[in-house]
């Protein structure tokens, strides 16, 4: 079966990348929240991804187009910042070693003004990788991981089939940064429920600590029809938490977070409230912010349900 290349899912902060698909689907796809679910793991031919690097380099040099090579190629390097590579899809460092090896040394004979590649990745996946081969990976440009914790509670981690458990999300965190790469975790409001929503909320906190990434990525949990979490819900066994309640979360995690020097953020557009700031410098203001929105319980000051997006 031909390599069907995915949609353009990215942290809001790539937005500028290039965008190279190395793989579809995800490897990790029993996840029950997540829209890969189910979804089938597709490993791009390495071939066809130098020749893609290839084209774009002969596009910014000359403007010349190649035959076979998709449009969004050229549309996305038209208006690319030239200064950063995302390597798609849900988690790119899943593709074999010695290619994704070769596809950056690759990239840093074509494109050899490139600051900095990025991709998405499992904790499985950076785990499968030695400390050797992250340093050679972080030699070649490869700069930042973005890593989804979702929560940092085992029992909420289990129940949406992460199938990693918070400790080695922490240990596969510790290696990357080890290696020189940057972090940026994502973490779910909501993943517990209105049950398990202070136990998760305290859990994360606990476990990004531990962690100590460079960046936090709060999202709110936005149920995906079709997989198991929103059946859960459809069944009554499942109860999402009010958009209120996210907030409270939000102010738990940040509350019992102790961080060096981390940029923390809900600026992702499926949150009711975006705030943003350095912590430890910034926690006092975000959190006299949230309160403030959270006492005054005036939902015109939430973004509302049909501006928010996965």
């Amino acid at each position: 079966m031909s390599f069907e290349r995915p949609a353009i899912v990215r942290p809001p902060s790539e937005a500028s990348s290039l965008f190279l698909p190395l793989t579809a689907g995800c490897s990790n796809n029993t996840c029950t929240f997540c829209g890969s679910y189910g979804s089938r793991l597709q490993i791009r031919d390495i071939e066809d991804v130098r020749s893609e690097i290839d084209a774009v380099a002969l596009f910014l040099r000359h403007r010349l187009t190649v035959p076979g090579i998709p449009r969004i190629v050229y549309a996305v390097a038209q208006e690319w910042d030239g200064k950063r590579v995302f390597l798609q899809d849900s988690d790119a460092l899943v593709y074999p070693y010695s290619h994704l090896r070769d596809v950056l040394t690759h990239m840093q004979d074509k494109l050899p003004f490139v600051e900095r590649v990025a991709a998405y990745s499992t904790a499985s996946d950076i785990l499968r990788r030695s400390p050797e081969e992250l340093e050679a990976l972080r030699e070649l440009k490869l700069g930042i991981l973005y890593i989804g914790m979702e929560s940092g509670d085992d029992d909420v981690l289990r129940h949406v089939d992460k199938g990693v458990d918070s400790a080695q999300i922490i240990e596969a965190t510790h290696r990357a940064r080890a290696a020189g790469i940057l972090t940026s975790i994502t973490v779910i409001l909501g993943l517990g429920g209105i049950e398990g929503s202070e136990k998760h909320s305290l859990a994360t906190a606990r476990v990004l600590s531990d962690m100590d990434p460079d960046f936090v990525g709060a999202l709110t949990l936005t149920l995906v029809p079709g997989t198991p979490l929103y059946r859960e819900w459809q069944e009554g066994s499942f109860e999402p938490i009010s958009p209120f309640s996210s907030l409270e979360e939000l102010i738990l995690i940040i509350q019992n977070s102790s961080f060096t020097d981390c940029f923390f953020s809900s600026m992702h557009a499926s949150n009711y409230l975006a705030v943003r700031g350095t912590l430890p410098h910034d926690k006092q203001q975000m959190l006299a912010q949230l309160r403030r929105i959270v006492e005054h319980g005036d939902s015109r000051t939430l973004r509302p349900d049909f501006l928010r997006g996965l």
